[in-house]
C-alpha cells in the first residue's frame, strides 16, 4: 500500500485523525523507505510501539512505604477533617464531637482542645467539617446547628472565637478555602449543605478583617462577633460577597472546592443527575453561570489536578473516570481496578500520579499519562461495612492519612537513595540527537545502544549486543535520519533501522580488528575513519 493509498484508507475507515497525521505513521512504519508497507510492517510496528510504552510504565518510579501505623489519637467519635498548618508545620484533626487534636510535624500528639459552639452543648449536634484560612491563621468549623465559627490560631491556650456565622438556611457538611498566594487578601470560603446548596464567601480585604465588627467590639478585640447569613445576603458586610447557586436540587453536597486555575467552584454529590457542577461569575455578571457532569450512579469525591487540567472523580460504579473540565459528555479516561465503590481520590501533583480508595479499603496508585495501576496496598482496617473516612495526602512530607472512624492510619513515604544517576551500566562512548523522531541515541563500550525522550528524558528502547563484545567506539547518522551507522572495534560498521533491524555489515578492517574513530555519511559514499593506517 503507498502512502497516498495508506492516508486515504486510513481517514476513511478510522473516522478521525487528520492525512498529515496518517502520512507520518507510514514514514514511522516505513523504515526501509521503499515507498509501501503492508499489514504486517503495520502490526510490528504497534506491537514495538506498545512494547516500548509498557517499558516505559515499568519505569515510572514507584513510592516505597513504612510500615502501615496507626496514630495515638484521643478522639472518640468520627474524625472529620485531617489538614496541615504550613505556617506553624502543624497538623490539626477534628472529631465530630467537636474534639481538635494539635499534632507535631514529627506527628506527636501535642495538645486536644474542645471546639464547641453555644448550640453543640446539647449532644444532638456535631462538627462537620474543618477548614484552615493559613493567611489569616484562623480556622473555620461547621457544625450541625447551621453555623460556622472562626478562631484565632495566635492566642495562647485554647483558640478563641472571633466570629460565628449564624443562620445558614441548610447544614452545611463540606467546606474548602482558598487564598491568593500573591494577594492574601483576596480569598474564597466556599461550602456546601444538605439541601444541595453551593455557597461561597468572597473575601476581599482579608488582612485587614473577614467581616465589619460592630462600633462596640472595637474597644474589646478579644469579644466574638455574632452575624447572621441574612447580613451577608444584603451586603451589609463591605470587605466579603457571597455566590451561590442550587443546581444540585436537594442533594448533599459531599465535596466543594474554589479552584484558581479554572476560576471556578467545584461541587459534587452522589446524585447520577448533575453529579458535578463547575459554576463561575462573568465579569460586571451577578449570577454563576454553571456547567455539570452526569455520571452514573455519582461520585463520593473529586480532584484536580492544574497541569495536566484534569478532574478525577471516585465512582461509586467502581470506576475513577479522568474529565476534562470542559468536555462534559464524556471522560477522556478510566481507571478500571477497583472492586468496590471508590470513596477518596488525591493528585500526587508533582509525580502526574493519582490515589484512589476504595471502600473494600484497597488503596492504588494510578499512573496517569499511561493510565495503569502501579500500585496496590490493602490496608488492615478492622472490617466493616459502615465507616467513616477522611483522606488526605501531605505531598511536602510524603505522608498519606487514611481514618476509618475515630482510628487514625499513617503512611509514610521512604526516603528515596539519592545514588549517582547512571544513564549506561559502562563508559558512554558517543550521543547523537535525532531531530526527526526527537530522541537522544548514546553507546556504550558494552555494545549497547539506548534511546531517549528529549523532553521527558525517559529512555524508549535499548540494542544489545550490537557488535558482540566489541565496544561501540563511535556512531553516525544518514542524511534523513532513518538509518543508524555504528562502528566498533572489531572493524565493523553496521547499519540500523530505528526497530532494531540491521540492514548491512561493512567490514571495514578485512585483516583483522581496527579502531574506528568517525563515521562520515555522503551522498553515496559512507568515509570510515580511524587509528590504523
Amino acid at each position: 500500500m503507498s502512502r497516498e493509498e495508506f492516508m486515504q484508507r486510513m481517514t476513511e475507515t478510522v473516522g478521525w485523525g487528520t492525512k498529515q497525521e496518517y502520512g507520518e505513521l507510514f514514514d514511522k512504519v516505513d523504515v526501509a523507505q521503499d515507498g509501501f508497507i503492508n499489514w504486517d510492517k503495520l502490526t510490528s510496528f504497534i506491537l514495538f510501539a506498545l512494547y516500548e510504552k509498557d517499558e516505559r510504565a515499568k519505569a515510572t518510579v514507584v513510592p516505597a512505604w513504612k510500615d502501615f501505623e496507626f496514630l495515638p489519637v484521643k478522639h472518640k467519635d468520627t474524625i472529620q477533617k485531617v489538614i496541615f498548618l504550613k505556617s506553624s508545620s502543624r497538623y490539626l484533626t477534628i472529631s465530630k464531637e467537636g474534639l481538635l487534636g494539635v499534632w507535631g510535624e514529627n506527628l506527636k500528639l501535642q495538645e486536644t482542645l474542645p471546639i464547641t459552639s453555644d448550640a453543640t452543648k446539647l449532644k444532638h449536634l456535631w462538627v462537620t467539617s474543618l477548614v484552615s484560612l493559613e493567611n489569616v491563621n484562623k480556622i473555620a468549623v461547621a457544625f450541625t446547628s447551621k453555623e460556622i465559627c472562626f478562631y484565632d490560631l495566635l492566642s495562647k491556650g485554647e483558640f478563641p472565637c472571633q466570629y460565628k456565622l449564624q443562620g445558614l438556611k441548610g447544614t452545611p457538611i463540606c467546606m474548602e478555602y482558598w487564598y491568593d498566594p500573591l494577594d492574601a487578601n483576596k480569598s474564597v470560603l466556599s461550602f456546601g449543605d444538605i439541601t444541595g446548596k453551593v455557597q461561597a464567601i468572597v473575601f476581599t480585604t482579608a488582612l485587614i478583617s473577614l467581616f465589619e465588627r460592630p462600633a462596640s467590639a472595637h474597644e474589646d478585640e478579644e469579644a466574638m462577633v455574632t452575624l447572621s447569613w441574612e447580613e451577608l445576603l444584603s451586603g451589609y458586610h463591605k470587605c466579603c460577597y457571597t455566590l451561590q447557586h442550587n443546581l444540585h436540587h436537594g442533594d448533599w453536597v459531599r465535596q466543594v472546592t474554589y479552584n484558581a486555575s479554572l476560576d471556578a467552584i467545584i461541587s459534587s454529590t452522589t446524585s447520577n443527575t448533575h453529579t458535578m457542577v463547575l459554576a463561575w461569575r462573568e465579569k460586571s455578571k451577578k449570577h454563576l453561570k454553571m456547567t455539570s457532569f452526569n455520571v452514573a450512579e455519582g461520585i463520593h469525591a473529586f480532584d484536580y489536578h492544574s497541569q495536566l487540567n484534569l478532574i478525577a472523580t471516585a465512582g461509586i460504579n467502581k470506576k475513577v473516570c479522568l474529565w476534562n473540565p470542559y468536555v462534559v459528555s464524556k471522560p477522556v479516561g478510566v481507571l478500571w481496578g477497583h472492586s468496590a465503590s471508590v470513596i477518596a481520590v488525591q493528585f500526587f501533583a508533582a509525580r502526574k500520579q493519582l490515589f484512589s480508595f476504595s471502600k473494600d479499603k484497597v488503596l492504588r496508585l494510578w499512573d496517569i499519562q499511561h493510565q495503569l495501576s502501579i500500585q496496590r496496598i490493602a490496608c488492615p482496617f478492622p472490617k466493616s461495612q459502615d465507616f467513616r473516612c477522611v483522606f488526605h495526602f501531605d505531598e511536602a512530607h510524603g505522608r498519606l492519612f487514611i481514618s476509618f472512624n475515630n482510628q487514625l492510619a499513617l503512611l509514610a513515604m521512604k526516603s528515596e537513595a539519592r545514588r549517582r544517576a547512571k544513564s549506561h551500566k559502562k563508559a558512554v562512548t558517543c550521543v547523537l540527537y535525532n531531530s526527526v523522531l526527537k530522541q537522544v541515541v548514546s553507546s556504550d563500550v558494552g555494545s549497547t545502544v539506548s534511546f531517549w525522550m528529549i523532553d521527558t528524558g525517559q529512555k524508549i528502547k535499548q540494542f544489545t549486543g550490537c557488535h558482540g563484545n566489541a565496544e561501540i567506539s563511535t556512531m553516525a547518522l544518514d542524511a534523513n535520519e532513518t538509518r543508524l551507522l555504528t562502528g566498533s572495534t572489531d572493524g565493523t560498521v553496521k547499519v540500523w533501522d530505528f526497530s532494531g533491524y540491521c540492514h548491512h555489515t561493512l567490514n571495514v578492517g578485512q585483516e583483522g580488528a581496527v579502531e574506528i574513530s568517525q563515521i562520515l555519511v555522503l551522498q553515496k559514499t559512507i568515509l570510515v575513519m580511524g587509528w590504523e593506517r
